[in-house]
């Protein structure tokens, strides 16, 4: 008879999946790490953050700040801004990505320095610990997410894992947990940066406000057509949870989109590895004879977060380049102006759109720096002139 396979062996197989990829594993139901032990990670079970393990990682990282602006950072990020989920798990990700600013006292005032929650720069300077069925009370409510990915102690990536040989659980039962969770423990989910949705097989990954159809899988580890037999879920780890990759992803595939809500989006596998062969071929481009090529989409595949994505990385890569978005219709200039607008900050500047021939000119006339958006007509000569 065949062995039944269960959820702890589901978990079982990603703990060691993870353990390969470098990560520190530890069983949550392993007494002596609970509150109270001897090595216990936390002081509570209300408590999501790894303290001790984010005090080590901030002094690692910002060796020449003062432990008393460290602490200070380490209070930022405790600090609940808003009653909005979304809102704090914006602010966080702000932090995240570009460090704290934390006022000190110097010979001639206050100044202020910056402290990194994260090397970027590293990976490998960085803490990467996964730990299953960790238990979070919040709200009078105790539950315990099947696997979480912690970084310098935050609880940056959840799994949740449903049994294949179950016909009541599917993949989507996973992420309909997800959404009680998300209710029950938003401070867990504060400081969440991707969930991802199993059952054993299948894999899907998204962001706290995704909706079904944005949960998508991540088709390929490094680039390349996988290797034939490989579930999706270890396609999925291997691919999204690599320490550089997944560091890259929080850093530069995130974005908040502001319309009349905040929704949260995670770039697919196709734009994270579009964008990242584009950048490397723009900036072998600048050296060489200029031409960066062309990135090939269908239709529906995500062109305007792709752009985006890519723009932003460029921004960051190059400090501050000019970027300009031409198009050959009003209309279309008009939705990628829209959609580019309602995510500026990670383009970490506001876009501008050109009204007119003489507009373009004057926004081109600055030596760096600036996203425009302008139709290829407003390059075309004016009439009477060559």
């Amino acid at each position: 008879m065949p062995k039944v396979i269960s959820e702890a062996d589901v978990e079982e197989n990603v703990l060691a999946i993870l353990e390969s990829l470098g990560y520190e594993i530890i069983r949550g139901d392993n007494e002596e790490y609970l509150p109270g032990e001897h090595s216990a990670l936390r002081l509570d079970f209300k408590d999501v953050i790894l303290i001790e393990r984010m005090r080590a990682a901030l002094k690692n990282i910002n060796p020449s700040i003062s432990e008393e602006a460290r602490e200070q950072a380490i209070k930022h990020v405790l600090r609940t801004e808003s009653q909005k989920l979304i809102s704090n798990n914006e602010h966080f990700h702000r932090m995240l990505v570009d460090g704290i600013d934390v006022p000190i006292q110097t010979a001639e005032g206050e100044a202020y320095k910056k402290i990194q929650l994260f090397d970027f720069e590293r990976p490998e300077n960085n803490d990467f610990l996964a730990i299953n069925q960790f238990t979070v009370r919040e709200n009078n409510v105790e539950r315990r997410p099947d696997v979480i990915l912690f970084v310098n102690g935050i609880p940056l990536l959840i799994l949740e894992l449903k049994n294949l040989a179950d016909e009541n659980a599917t993949i989507w039962t996973a992420y309909d947990q997800f959404q009680t969770y998300e209710d029950q423990m938003p401070t867990l989910f504060r400081y969440n940066e991707i969930l991802v949705i199993s059952d054993g097989v299948g894999a899907r990954a998204g962001a706290i406000t995704s909706e079904k159809e944005r949960f998508m899988q991540w088709k390929t580890i490094n680039g390349e057509k996988p290797k034939r037999g490989l579930t999706e879920i270890e396609v999925l780890l291997r691919g999204m949870c690599d320490k550089h990759r997944l560091l890259d992803i929080v850093r530069n595939f995130i974005v908040f989109e502001k319309d009349k809500e905040t929704k949260k989006k995670l770039a697919a596998y196709h734009q994270y590895w579009a964008v990242n062969k584009a950048l490397k071929s723009t900036l072998a481009a600048r050296k060489g004879n200029k031409k960066a090529g062309i990135v090939w989409h269908t239709q529906g595949s995500g062109k305007s977060l792709t752009m985006i994505f890519y723009s932003a990385k460029l921004v960051r890569e190059l400090d501050n380049p000019t970027i300009v978005v031409l198009t050959d219709r009003n209309d279309l200039d008009d939705q990628l102006f829209g959609t580019f607008g309602r995510c500026e900050d990670i383009l970490r500047q506001k876009p501008v759109q050109a009204e007119s021939r003489t507009h373009l000119q004057e926004l081109l006339r600055v030596s760096s720096g600036g996203i425009v958006f302008t139709t290829i007509q407003k390059f075309f000569p004016e009439e009477g002139r060559e």
